[in-house]
């Protein structure tokens, strides 16, 4: 293992410029010579390959997104895609490769591990929704965000005596709902998990309008339904005027918090130890506060799952 090569995968997270830096050092401070991939598994099959030195990832662990970009790629799913892939990485005579991204990256980097390539996934998506860790990087960043934006709203909402539905970001996951719905005090959380009830959600609207409340904050997944059939729903039906927030992308954006950072860095620097170890294959997880790693196909076998406790909590704290 003389030189290795990273790249970002899929939608951007905060943490994924960490996890980079983290690479990158740590492959130099092992001897190795680290190549960026820019634009994903696109940049992979047209070999945009650049050499990385330690200024290469200089003042660059603060920020969101990624500086290698990122990109979805239809043609890398082909065999004719992957053989290109291959080739650019025989021509850059490169060893080994660490694949930054979700679910849909990891199928791509198990493709080229079945190919012979040794390749390891860290997984970073704001969604948390990859089976085999507790955390992916950039969840906790985007929870903070969305905390934010729901304690702003709530001002406005209790200004103008107003119900709020605030939409977030999880694909089919309810994390995101969840964790910011219970940290920001939510009336109702609706996730994809557990389904809803919209006469539940409306029972409990009302019975805080009867002990006095003027708002209520509903936060629903986006894997369920719209917000905004949500909010002409609880309009409708209770006569409250009710306003719809879909918070949309600039969940992915912003600085990572010192969680992402920090975890994001342990497994950057995890990454390039598995591979001069001789390892290949395998995701790289975050579990019970500590590294751990397992075959793709262990993770992906599983279906991720969500600690429906925390969601019963919430409800019984929302009364």
């Amino acid at each position: 293992m003389r030189k290795i090569a990273v790249l970002t995968s899929g939608g951007d997270a905060p943490g994924m410029n960490a996890v980079l830096r983290a690479v990158v050092r740590r492959g130099i401070f092992k001897e190795l010579d680290v190549y960026g991939v820019r634009n994903g598994y696109d940049g992979l099959m047209s070999g945009d390959f650049i050499h990385m030195d330690l200024g290469s990832v200089g003042d660059i662990i603060h920020r969101g997104g990624t500086i290698l970009r990122s990109a979805r790629s239809k043609k890398f799913k082909t065999i004719e895609g992957q053989e290109q892939a291959l080739l650019n990485l025989k021509k850059y005579a490169i060893d080994g490769l660490i694949v930054i991204g979700g679910d849909g990256s990891f199928r791509g980097a198990k493709d080229l591990t079945l190919q012979g390539f040794p390749t390891i996934g860290i997984p970073g998506t704001i969604d948390n929704d990859i089976s085999g860790t507790d955390y992916t990087i950039g969840f906790d960043t985007a929870v903070n965000t969305v905390i934010e934006a729901i304690d702003k709203i709530r001002d406005t909402a209790s200004s103008h005596e107003r119900t709020y539905v605030i939409e977030v970001m999880g694909r089919d996951a309810g994390d995101i709902a969840l964790w910011s719905g219970m940290c920001a005090g939510a009336e109702s959380i609706i996730i994809p998990e557990d389904g809803y009830d919209i006469d539940d959600v409306i029972e409990r609207i009302q019975q805080g309008y009867k002990r006095g409340k003027t708002h209520s904050i509903i936060v629903v997944a986006e894997g369920v339904c719209r917000g905004i059939d949500i909010g002409k729903l609880i309009e409708g039906k209770t006569g409250f005027e009710t306003r719809v927030t879909v918070l949309g992308h600039l969940q992915r954006g912003g600085s990572p918090t010192a969680y992402d950072r920090m975890v994001g860095s342990q497994m950057g620097a995890k990454a390039v130890d598995l591979l001069l170890e001789g390892q290949k294959g395998v995701m790289i997880g975050w579990n019970k506060g500590q590294l751990s790693y397992m075959p793709f196909e262990d993770a992906a076998r599983d279906k991720h799952t969500i600690d429906l406790s925390v969601y019963h909590l919430a409800r019984s704290l929302s009364n």
